[in-house]
């Protein structure tokens, strides 16, 4: 697992800014969402596609990930939420643990992927959500992780580390507002099952 200060400080800038231009009403490059953690290695499943189906996940995600920076969004549309984790996560072949960090009005401040694992399981320390959260200066969280299998059904580890994280980072006055589990092509949301 790499240092959490070594991530926090090299963000992977998954949206790449061509130039500083913009049009009449559009977001500069610099409102784009910041990135951590996320990289093309040989495990990712970024690795095995051309420059140019990348260049349009990254697009998209720079699109969705500006959309979800202004105020509300995160809640306002929640859809926004699910389609930027599934461009994030959903074709990755290993479980990755990640999580958008929100301000005090809901605002998208990072997405950080925190545990990667194996096929089927993740170790998640909650110490370090902790520390990432009081890094970002976050009000509010969104979990996420990914099914390589599809199944979006959540186990029972699943439940009970979304508790456990929900306790520990309500000690810092920190609110989980959702832990959605990505799968190859859907996403379930625990917030909108009742099971937060």
């Amino acid at each position: 697992m790499a240092d959490m200060n070594s991530t926090l400080s090299n963000p992977v800038a998954v949206p790449r800014a061509r130039n500083k231009t913009t049009r009449k009403g559009t977001s500069t490059p610099s409102d784009a969402l910041p990135v951590y953690g996320v990289a093309d290695g040989v495990l990712s499943f970024r690795h095995g596609l051309c420059v140019r189906e990348r260049g349009v996940i990254d697009r998209a995600m720079e699109i969705i990930g500006r959309h979800l920076r202004e105020p509300g969004a995160a809640f306002a549309s929640p859809d926004a939420v699910k389609d930027y984790l599934r461009l994030a996560l959903a074709g990755e072949t290993h479980e990755l643990f990640c999580v958008l960090y929100l301000d005090i009005q809901n605002r998208a401040l990072a997405f950080e992927n925190h545990f990667s694992g194996s096929l089927a399981q993740t170790s998640v320390y909650p110490r370090e959500i902790v520390r990432a959260a009081l890094a970002h200066h976050a009000a509010g969280v969104v979990l996420c992780h990914n099914h390589p299998s599809g199944n979006v059904q959540p186990s029972e580890v699943d439940s009970a580390v979304t508790q456990t994280l929900k306790a520990a980072l309500s000690m810092i006055d920190v609110r989980v507002f959702d832990h959605v589990i990505v799968g190859a092509d859907q996403t379930l949301s625990m917030a909108e099952r009742g099971m937060l």
